[in-house]
């Protein structure tokens, strides 16, 4: 694999339609997902010649964590579906890499679970808020007590988006058995045979691991379910509850705008990240690269700033670090690249833009990401 189009193509061969697309496709008519790609490609750096520096620094600190990459790996729903015990496998590869990874409040695979799997992870742990606040703050003490230093907020998806295709593809969670999903999932052998079915001699058919146990099996039924149903109602005064219920580094995730920005550090949070969440929410939200700068400028010297969506190469990483990201989460290439070969392949994924990274600060004569300049169109301008 030489790029990220090569394990993206790859992971389609492997998975099933229904699976493939709710991890790569976004909403609606995904022109968010264009425009997401057209303002990375229209950001040019500026190089400088003659600098000498015979190695590259990539390292970065990151809410106080050191990191050998500014990569986070960011939190994603059922990533254990893109291999068996994907998530353990992230874990381990994300440690090796000496980066942190994020577990979602939707992953198969409970954190403590994670943690005894891989107990040399930098963990942080992403929070849906649930309709029962004492489930909520029941779970943020389980990541806690799991090791879990950063609480990553989502605050961007108070309602299902709309995805035409998992309708289609007949993909929900628990997976409902129709003639369209079964016979997409029998076209597909390898991930059959190697994942669901390992699963379901195992453990049975996976749901979401972090439900309370009276949940998982009747998560479909609304007289039980509503009580973890998603908060469609957050307020700024839930965050502050949530600052006071949580003693490590609290992260914001889901930002765009300036004003919002500040008021997430006056609350206390020790960090934003400004995203689009990879064009899978509004259609026609502005793109991370146009939003970043100012609101980097704005509150880059008293939180942390992160920035993710969209990036497929080293140097989009480089990028939005220089346009005031502290590091850059990625969601769907870890997930191509666990897709391809497990622990050993999502590794080989941050080896490819480890490489990718250290090539283009080379050639740009920058011996640490924050050496890089750019030329930015019009609009972006800082």
């Amino acid at each position: 694999m030489r790029n990220a189009d090569d394990f993206r193509e790859a992971a389609r061969r492997r998975l099933p339609r229904l699976l493939f697309e709710y991890i790569d496709r976004g909403a609606e008519d995904e022109l968010a997902l264009g425009a997401l790609r057209r303002s990375l490609d229209e950001i040019q750096f500026m190089p400088r010649m003659l600098t000498g520096h015979p190695t590259r620094d990539l390292s970065t600190t990151v809410l106080g964590q050191r990191a050998e990459l500014p990569i986070i790996v960011a939190p994603t729903a059922l990533a254990g579906f893109a291999s068996h015990n994907g998530e353990i496998k992230m874990a381990r590869a994300a440690a090796k890499a000496g980066i942190p990874v994020c577990i979602s409040t939707q992953s198969i695979t409970t954190i403590e679970e994670i943690r005894a799997g891989a107990p040399e992870a930098m963990l942080w742990f992403q929070l849906y808020v649930w309709k029962d606040r004492s489930l909520t703050r029941r779970l943020m003490e389980r990541a806690a007590a799991a090791g879990a230093t950063t609480l990553v907020l989502t605050v961007d998806t108070p309602v299902v988006p709309n995805r035409e295709y998992n309708a289609r593809n007949g993909f929900s969670i628990p997976m409902k058995i129709t003639p369209r999903a079964t016979a997409d999932v029998m076209m597909h052998p390898r991930w059959l045979f190697g994942v669901l079915l390992r699963y379901l001699l195992s453990s049975g058919m996976p749901v979401y691991g972090h439900y309370p146990k009276e949940f998982r099996a009747a998560m479909t039924r609304p007289s039980v379910a509503n009580a973890v149903k998603l908060e469609n109602l957050l307020n700024w005064d839930d965050l502050r509850d949530l600052r006071q219920w949580w003693q490590g580094k609290l992260v914001v995730k889901g930002i765009f705008s300036v004003e919002d920005a500040r008021k997430c550090w006056e609350i206390g949070a020790d960090g934003v990240v400004v995203s689009s969440h990879g064009g899978r929410n509004i259609d026609s939200a502005p793109p991370t690269a146009q939003i970043l700068p100012p609101i980097a400028d704005a509150v880059g010297k008293h939180i942390e700033v992160l920035a993710d969506s969209g990036v497929k190469r080293g140097s989009d990483i480089l990028k939005y670090l220089a346009l005031g990201a502290r590091s850059v989460m990625l969601g769907r290439l870890p997930i191509w690249g666990l897709v391809c070969g497990g622990e050993a392949g999502a590794h080989a994924l941050f080896e490819m833009l480890k490489t990718e990274i250290d090539i283009t600060l080379s050639l740009l004569g920058a011996r640490t990401p924050g050496d890089v300049e750019l030329l930015l169109p019009r609009a972006a301008s800082r």
